[in-house]
């Protein structure tokens, strides 16, 4: 079932992206179809990622009974959402790879990088739009409306996370909201958008966005704690990285609060690339990095009895199951 939905998600996707592609934009679509991974040096399925959050919308549609093709558009829409958030984040984070390429901003400039993200963020509604050739106005309002709160709930964790970057009073209480923002809004939005096309009631809407939810937490703190502890080979990122910019991650968070020497080493400036294994051992001999796995437990738990309570139905709901099982369970 998998490999149908993809290839539809891809195809609906250049589909919308394509508003671009006449005479005087095609540099334009050009930058597009580029972080889109789908042009340029390194393209293909490396670099367009794994399109998580398109089949979350179709596979939950499909799990509640319904046909998952009319809600193609709303695929699109959160995965250009996405996107638009990388676009952003890299400019932000001062990033020049994304997926081992060369991130926009820097191929093409500042200025043109900001302009990729907008337009990125406005295929992204007119692609909602779209799905007004199969659904009654009043659901496709619902769901405009429910993508617009994952977005302003996206630029809160993003606001969060910046403004934590010169903060040493930050507790591990902090963490959550940031997070709930950052990763967990659109993935929830993603649940509830594909129960609202599949046509579930309201209690089934929220017990798959209250999956979806979860899932984003227990997601975000597995990749926390693989940034410090990971096998790069396996992950594809570096494991010194994390430590060496400084994010207040979950297990760095952690040790913060447990105020021993791990926090007396992060207090006296940046760690450098040669002592990351030594402050990763501080903080796993602090119990951060168990304190991080167990958070990440209680999560996926919390995740998973949501969907027991949503009931996923048929071929497609052993599909989202199997998807969920495989982004909780990284070997963090």
């Amino acid at each position: 079932m998998l490999p149908n939905l993809l290839s539809a998600i891809e195809t609906e996707l250049q589909r919308q992206v394509a508003r671009l592609d006449e005479p005087r934009t095609r540099p334009f679509h050009e930058m597009l179809a580029y972080h889109m991974g789908w042009t340029g040096e390194g393209a293909g399925p490396e670099a367009t990622g794994k399109r998580v959050r398109p089949l979350l919308v179709l596979l939950t549609a499909a799990s509640c009974g319904a046909d998952w093709r009319p809600a193609l558009p709303a695929a699109a829409a959160v995965e250009l959402v996405h996107n638009f958030s990388l676009l952003h984040d890299d400019i932000e984070d001062n990033s020049d790879k994304r997926r081992g390429r060369t991130t926009v901003w820097k191929k093409w400039g500042l200025a043109q990088g900001i302009n990729a993200g907008d337009g990125m963020f406005i295929l992204a509604n007119l692609a909602l739009a779209d799905l007004e050739a199969d659904y009654p106005a009043p659901i496709v309002i619902r769901a405009a409306t429910i993508l617009q709160h994952a977005c302003l709930d996206l630029t809160r964790g993003q606001f969060l996370d910046i403004s934590y970057e010169d903060r040493a009073d930050l507790a591990v209480d902090d963490y959550w909201p940031m997070v709930g923002g950052k990763t967990a809004a659109l993935i929830a939005a993603c649940c509830q958008l594909g129960a609202l096309l599949g046509g579930a009631d309201a209690a089934r809407q929220e017990a798959y966005r209250a999956f979806g939810h979860y899932l984003g937490l227990a997601f975000q703190v597995q990749d926390d704690i693989l940034g410090i502890w990971g096998d790069e080979a396996l992950t594809g990122k570096s494991a010194a990285g994390d430590l060496v910019e400084g994010k207040k991650s979950l297990p760095v968070l952690f040790g913060l609060e447990k105020n021993g020497e791990f926090a007396k080493r992060w207090q006296r400036g940046p760690i450098r690339a040669e002592e990351v294994r030594a402050a990763a051992a501080l903080l796993e001999a602090e119990s951060a990095r168990r304190s991080a796995q167990e958070a990440a437990r209680q999560m996926t738990d919390l995740a998973l009895e949501s969907l027991r309570v949503a009931n996923p139905q048929g071929e497609a709901g052993e599909a989202l199951k199997s998807l969920a099982d495989q982004l909780l369970q990284r070997g963090a």
